[in-house]
């Protein structure tokens, strides 16, 4: 894996203090597995094309401009300069407002995380605000504008490096009341019986490494497949649930026997690899023209 490459650089304004930093992206995309749109007659790629609606005639990109439609089908354009004089303004600094519990920022206001490092000459107030932190167990919070947008962010720290946590304001979050939820009686042994599932599947930390992207890799060894010449069926899975539980606790006391069952099995065969879900029957490769 290639060491990360920082994107730009900030300045974290911690009272009278300016710790200036470095920005790498946090998360690095997988690339996602797409399909082309081909000619099925010979299998060459098709080409997107834009049409004019009002004279139904095609338009290359050198006559193309962007623009907002500030009414029905009535657009003030932009040119590109324009836009890019737009997307430059913003701060390079993120002036902290104020410092809260963790706990209190709900996950559902997560979007975008970076990590922050010492630029030169910042490494003492870097690690004076991240070391602050931790003792504290508390959060930075702040904003920042970047390409048109404002943000909030949150500024935690993750074991010896900060890393600044873009937040979604409240307008684009939908409140958790607006959901209709109706409220049913639980008795005291279905309690029981679920809490018992919770604590037989609890874990003290969560492992992101113990969860595999399984979907991804049935389409890669499918695409493999298709590349080597060979024919792919797809088995079908399990039906789906139809999400009706007939006897509540019945459904508990299965879940709790099946998840001890899988746990014995476990301990007892060590790892298990997921299931085969291709199958497979030779055939020539397809040969496309050549264009």
């Amino acid at each position: 894996m290639a060491a990360p490459r920082s994107i730009g650089s900030l300045t974290i304004s911690f009272g009278l203090v300016a710790i200036p930093v470095k920005l790498y992206t946090a998360t690095q995309s997988t690339a996602q597995i797409s399909f082309n749109l081909l000619h099925k007659a010979c299998g060459s790629r098709l080409r997107q094309q834009y049409v004019c609606q009002k004279d139904g005639q095609i338009v290359e990109r050198d006559d193309m401009v962007k623009g907002y439609e500030f009414a029905k089908d009535q657009y003030v354009a932009f040119t590109p300069e324009e836009i890019k004089a737009l997307d430059e303004v913003g701060t390079h600094s993120v002036e902290i407002s104020e410092f809260v519990p963790i706990e209190s920022v709900d996950p559902v206001y997560f979007d975008k995380t970076y990590y922050l490092a010492p630029d030169k000459g910042a490494a003492k107030p870097y690690t004076l605000l991240t070391e602050a932190l931790k003792e504290s167990k508390r959060c930075a919070m702040g904003r920042w504008a970047s390409k048109g947008k404002a943000y909030i962010v949150m500024l935690r720290p993750v074991g010896d490096v900060l890393a600044m946590q873009q937040l979604r304001f409240a307008s684009e979050v939908r409140p958790a009341t607006e959901i209709d939820v109706a409220k049913a009686d639980v008795k005291p042994g279905e309690m029981k019986l679920a809490r018992q599932l919770i604590d037989q599947q609890q874990a003290d930390l969560f492992d992101p490494g113990a969860y595999v992207d399984e979907v991804r890799g049935r389409i890669e060894a499918a695409i493999q497949k298709k590349v080597e010449g060979h024919e792919i069926s797809i088995s079908e899975g399990p039906a789906p649930s139809t999400g009706k539980v007939i006897d509540l606790m019945e459904a508990l006391r299965a879940s709790l026997e099946k998840t001890e069952t899988a746990r014995a099995s476990a301990t007892k065969l060590g790892p298990r690899k997921a299931p085969k879900r291709v199958e497979e029957t030779t055939r020539p490769a397809r040969k496309t023209s050549k264009r």
